[in-house]
């Protein structure tokens, strides 16, 4: 099957190399390219791209509105935020918005394309140990009031076996990491992360960290799980 993936950023060059890189490329295909969210929007509901790949500062229409734009349109469509280290702000907003991860914009081809196919897969490309690093960046944005309440709402919605795979998977862990630390073998945790995803209500992982830290069950600023 073969992904067709969007471009939006309103650098012109920078499309072009996208597109050198993700062409030649067997089984995916750049159906569409947009300067500005404002046009991406539209293009995205006419074209139902399986994979955005999203620049977050443009000029009429910003990423972060485009992607929460896109994503109600076509929500089986996925959205990867493009960025630098310096816009991490905005890369959180982005996740908030519905982005299924993030990649800087010099990421190596080869990284591009696996993130490209493991988004389209339905997982999400942030590492454990960036997601640890760009939460805990700005952590303090995090909104703090209710964070007990909210915490016993989410883990109550878990069974026990849940709780923990939750716990481990907000700390970033990966499903081998978690396999391991639980003694489970790596199919049973990923049947018990999409249990999670789903009585969560959430699209994948990254959303999942992203509630932890929202619910107070990961404290910004530190690995701890409170």
């Amino acid at each position: 099957m073969t992904l067709g993936v969007m471009l939006v950023d309103d650098q012109s060059f920078l499309r072009l190399g996208l597109r050198m890189v993700l062409e030649p490329e067997p089984g995916i295909e750049v159906v569409g390219e947009a300067d500005d969210g404002s046009t991406a929007v539209p293009m995205a509901t006419a074209l139902r791209p399986d994979v955005v790949l999203m620049d977050v500062r443009m000029h009429t229409t910003d990423g972060i509105t485009a992607t929460r734009r896109v994503l109600a349109a076509s929500p089986s469509t996925r959205v990867l935020i493009l960025t630098t280290f310096d816009l991490d702000e905005y890369v959180f907003a982005g996740l908030r918005a519905g982005a299924s991860g993030f990649l800087l914009k010099d990421a190596p081809p080869d990284v591009l394309i696996t993130a490209i196919r493991t988004v389209a897969a339905g997982d999400a490309v942030l590492a454990p140990s960036v997601t640890r690093r760009l939460l805990e960046r700005f952590g303090s944005v995090l909104p703090g009031a209710g964070g007990a309440r909210r915490r016993e709402e989410v883990m109550n919605a878990l069974t026990e076996r849940e709780r923990e795979v939750f716990l481990l998977l907000a700390a970033g862990r990966s499903n081998s990491e978690i396999a391991s630390g639980l003694h489970l073998s790596e199919g049973t945790v990923k049947v018990h992360v999409g249990h999670v995803l789903a009585k969560l209500g959430l699209r994948d992982r990254v959303q999942a960290v992203v509630l932890a830290y929202e619910a107070g069950v990961v404290v910004p600023g530190s690995h701890e799980l409170s």
